[in-house]
C-alpha cells in the first residue's frame, strides 16, 4: 500500500471514510458526486421509497451502462475483426 490517504465521501446521506491513492480523489469524488446526482433524481421521480431502494436503482443503472458499453465495445471490436478478414479475402480472391 502507497501512498494511501484517508478521504470522506458521502453517499445517500451517510459519510463513508475511505483510504485511496490520492492520484485517484479526484476521480472517487467525481463518481460520488454521480451516484449523489443519480440518487436525487430518483428520489424526485419515486417518492415515498427509502434509500436502499434508490441505491438500488442506481445501481441497477450503472450495470446496465456499463453492460452496454461494453456489448458495443465488443461489437466494435467485432466489426474491426471482420473488416480485416474481408479485407484478407478480398486481397486472396484479387489474386487468382
Amino acid at each position: 500500500m502507497q501512498n494511501l490517504i484517508p478521504i470522506n465521501i458521502v453517499i445517500g446521506d451517510r459519510t463513508y471514510r475511505i483510504k485511496i491513492e490520492a492520484s485517484e480523489e479526484e476521480s472517487v469524488r467525481k463518481m460520488a458526486k454521480k451516484l449523489n446526482d443519480q440518487l436525487t433524481t430518483y428520489k424526485s421521480q419515486y417518492a415515498g421509497k427509502d434509500m436502499q431502494d434508490y441505491l438500488a436503482m442506481v445501481l441497477l443503472s450503472f450495470v446496465a451502462e456499463q453492460s452496454s458499453q461494453h456489448s458495443s465495445s465488443q461489437s466494435d471490436a467485432s466489426n474491426i475483426d471482420f473488416q480485416s478478414i474481408e479485407s484478407i479475402i478480398d486481397k486472396v480472391l484479387q489474386g487468382k
